[in-house]
């Protein structure tokens, strides 16, 4: 076998070494966009371990809609690795951080048996006026890893988003639901109805944007509705 094109990824390592997207220090060969340090360090939240009762997600949507599975692969803290990665993701196009992330952790749910209870993922969409501001949807890319890593198929058009609204960064939950109630609708409900849906985002706060995602899919005539997220806020 040549070593030519293992002498070559070293040169290109070298001329243009690739680093951790998490602390930013250059990656070893075999490792993928997150050095295992800081990968050995994500504050991994487990939750897909516990019974709904302990899930402090699952909580979050007790009597407002039914929710099969609530899960997210990580705790937001500020400042530390997770929100540098989000940011990566969000504002530098680092579209890998997502599809990353989603593999491993669709990996993990496919360890549990998990993977047997969604037919298809769908994302939570961006309005067009916002997606062709920022070129690619964050949870997109985490629906496309999550996809690989659970053997499901994904689709990024099957809910989409029917107003343009203001930001929710600033908003607490009462303002934060009443921002997004109404704009999401099912693109087309032949695509969904009768499937057990796994939709995704990229934070988990108030969970305002999921619940109004999961009621437009089980208006739709979902059976099933799960939720899954990159990272979650503590509350």
């Amino acid at each position: 076998m040549s070593l030519l094109p293992t002498l070559f990824a070293d040169f290109f390592g070298l001329v243009f070494p690739q680093v951790c997207l998490a602390c930013s220090d250059s990656l070893a060969r075999g490792e993928d966009h997150i050095c295992t340090s800081c990968r050995t360090q994500l504050p991994y939240t487990d939750y897909h371990t516990l019974p709904e009762a302990h899930n402090p997600i699952a909580r979050r949507f007790w009597g407002k809609v039914p929710v099969r599975h609530a899960l997210s692969y990580l705790r937001f803290l500020r400042h530390g690795r997770v929100q540098h990665l989000l940011h990566q993701l969000k504002y530098q196009g680092q579209r890998e951080v997502g599809q990353v992330l989603g593999r491993w952790y669709g990996t993990e749910l496919t360890q549990q048996g998990i993977n047997q209870d969604f037919d298809l993922i769908v994302p939570v969409p961006l309005h067009p006026r916002k997606l062709a501001k920022r070129g690619f949807n964050q949870s997109d890319s985490f629906a496309e890893g999550l996809a690989a890593g659970l053997s499901v198929p994904w689709s990024p058009t099957a809910l989409r988003r029917t107003e343009h609204t203001d930001s929710q960064t600033q908003k607490n939950r009462t303002q934060r639901w009443h921002n997004v109630a109404t704009v999401f609708e099912v693109a087309d409900s032949a695509a969904v109805a009768g499937k057990r849906v796994l939709v995704v985002d990229d934070v988990l706060t108030t969970g305002a944007t999921l619940e109004a995602c999961v009621a437009a899919l089980i208006a739709a005539g979902c059976p099933q509705v799960s939720i899954a997220t990159i990272a979650c806020a503590e509350q």
